[in-house]
């Protein structure tokens, strides 16, 4: 795997490339998002029909986009979709009509406290039509009439979506998930698209215990799309995590399951603490990303999700100032460098069962002292065989070892890849 600093590189230009292109929950955007993704990774795509059933939900119809504007009595676009895909209300149905501006601003929307900021703004399954712009820039329209033009489609055609799939040792899987939905919003979510691809990318480069799924969809039809289609199998997915808002300068938060005591909650408790890096750990709430939909009752899968600063934590979010500058290099690799730790702790935790449970075995003739020699930690490798030993009792992870000792757990699974091979333990 390529260095964190060259990762980041790599993740930013990638959000770059990514930026300009119109996305929504359907349509040729989400397409041409997943081609560039492609390009990283392997992808299995996936076209659903509109109308299809999907839990409570229905597949809603196609949008597509290809111009709008709003122009004065001169011709002059006063606000242009081809500057920014933030300009037009997302899913707004077509519209070509002359109006005066009194008329107008009841399709406007702006950010007053901002007046330099162009808000993003969706009218998914309302039929609507509408401009996002600066305040500054409404300030100065004077009054008059203004050609009005939204040329889009809304149609029959498909939600669609992506998996890329990491093989591993065992069938049972690991769910990251990203959505793919947002316009030219750099941290909302490019910037969790990019980690996911390179932490497949570096998924890939080993043979992890668990099978590593990545879903690519757009959020919360696309989430409720893939649980729809994937029901029968939901018992293989043993821990997840959705990705979000992972290049911003701010400090890395895991928002825990609805379980609060998953699998995937402990490693990212105990990985954060672990690493020393600010942080927080929120309580799961169902408002959010997509971690509410795997975190719905019927399913209740051990999904957290991960960012930086949450949803609508900073006054960039969903607007035009969620840009290339906003997100980091530096931010984006410390969030995939947190995500390859946590996926370390989490492939090696394992419960085993002590082969010689009555009294300490003897350690010296089976040359596992002899085995550390030359080990700065010794002592703490020695402690942290007679921590495995004590607590593998066919309850305790490692991480309950790890845990409870106050060892690092790198130390302790090394600890119990040498009992393993001295035959003491057994998983």
């Amino acid at each position: 795997m390529a260095p964190m600093t060259t990762a980041g590189e790599e993740m930013h230009a990638l959000v770059e490339r990514l930026y300009p292109l119109c996305r929504s929950i359907t349509g040729d955007g989400v397409r041409a998002t997943l081609a560039i993704v492609g390009e990283y990774v392997p992808l299995q795509v996936h076209e659903v029909p509109t109308g299809t059933q999907v839990l409570d939900w229905t597949v809603p119809q196609e949008w597509n986009i290809r111009d709008a504007y709003i122009a004065d009595t001169a011709g002059n676009r006063v606000v242009d979709f081809a500057a920014s895909s933030l300009h037009v209300l997302g899913y707004s149905v077509p519209v070509s009509q002359t109006m005066p501006l009194a008329e107008l601003r009841g399709h406007l929307h702006t950010l007053p406290d901002h007046p330099t900021w162009v808000p993003y703004r969706t009218s998914y399954y309302k039929p609507e039509w509408g401009f996002c712009l600066a305040q500054e820039t409404l300030d100065a329209l004077p009054d008059g009439e203004y050609e009005v033009c939204v040329d889009s489609t809304l149609a029959d055609g498909h939600l669609t979506y992506a998996e890329h799939v990491v093989p591993g040792q065992v069938p049972d899987e690991v769910i990251v998930s990203c959505h793919v939905c947002h316009p030219s919003l750099a941290n909302d979510n490019l910037a969790g698209i990019a980690v996911a691809v390179l932490l497949a990318r570096a998924l890939a480069e080993q043979t992890p215990y668990y099978t590593y799924r990545f879903i690519f969809a757009p959020g919360t039809i696309g989430a409720i799309t893939w649980l729809a289609r994937n029901a029968e199998r939901i018992d293989q997915v043993k821990h997840g995590l959705v990705l979000a808002c992972a290049g911003d300068p701010g400090q890395l938060t895991y928002k825990q399951s609805r379980r609060g005591d998953a699998e995937i909650d402990r490693v990212m408790r105990h990985v954060l603490a672990a690493s020393e890096r600010p942080h927080r750990v929120a309580e799961f709430t169902p408002y959010g990303y997509d971690e509410r939909q795997f975190c719905s009752p019927g399913f209740d899968l051990g999904v957290g999700s991960l960012s930086r600063t949450p949803y609508a934590g900073y006054p960039e979010y969903h607007t035009s100032a969620d840009n290339l500058d906003f997100v980091s290099p530096e931010a984006m690799a410390d969030t995939l460098a947190l995500c390859r730790e946590a996926f370390a702790v989490l492939d090696r935790n394992r419960r085993y069962l002590n082969l010689s449970p009555y009294g300490e075995p003897q350690l010296g003739r089976r040359g596992l002292y002899d085995a550390l020699g030359g080990r700065s930690d010794t002592k703490q490798a020695q402690m942290a065989m007679l921590w495995v030993l004590n607590l593998s009792d066919g309850e305790h992870s490692l991480l309950d070892v790890a845990e409870r000792s106050g060892l690092p757990f790198d130390t302790v699974a090394a600890a119990a890849g040498a009992l393993h091979g001295a035959g003491l333990i057994k998983a």
